[in-house]
């Protein structure tokens, strides 16, 4: 009778996991769905069946759950549109200086500043964005 209610229980925890993608629910219920395994293999007592659960679902989240999550977790965000936009080279098309400029940067034509207000750069000069501020790209010509 035990190793049913272990059964239903590691289902449902399998199935739970599917909510929250955190794989601690997938580890205990696959340690259940062993216990009850054992226990229909074994017919152990509960207290026996309490312990295998423990010891399966430490081995579980201590070993396997670090590795699955290694390998399965989500991957680093890929920046897109203008948070791809800094570092990127972008070709000077007129003048830039403190208070205006355009730069020509992925096939687009931006306005653009120095980020130095000091600095002027000529067209035909390459440069690189170092951020977006609203619609200006703010550039520097590097060292």
């Amino acid at each position: 009778m035990a190793a049913i209610a272990w059964l239903v229980a590691g289902i449902l925890l399998v199935a739970a996991e599917m909510l929250t993608g955190d794989l601690t629910l997938l580890m205990i219920g696959v340690a259940a769905l062993g216990t009850a395994g054992v226990s229909v293999a074994a017919d152990t007592s509960l207290v026996v069946d309490a312990v295998v659960f423990a010891v399966i679902t430490a081995v579980l989240m201590l070993g396997v759950r670090p590795v699955l999550r290694r390998r399965f977790g989500t991957p680093p965000p890929i920046p897109t549109n203008v948070d791809a936009l800094p570092g990127k080279s972008a070709l000077v098309l007129e003048e830039v200086a403190a208070h205006s400029g355009r730069v020509k940067l992925g096939g687009e034509v931006w306005t653009a500043r120095p980020m130095n207000p000091d600095e002027v750069y000529e067209p035909g000069a390459t440069v690189y964005v170092m951020k977006i501020d609203g619609a200006t790209a703010v550039v520097w010509k590097g060292p």
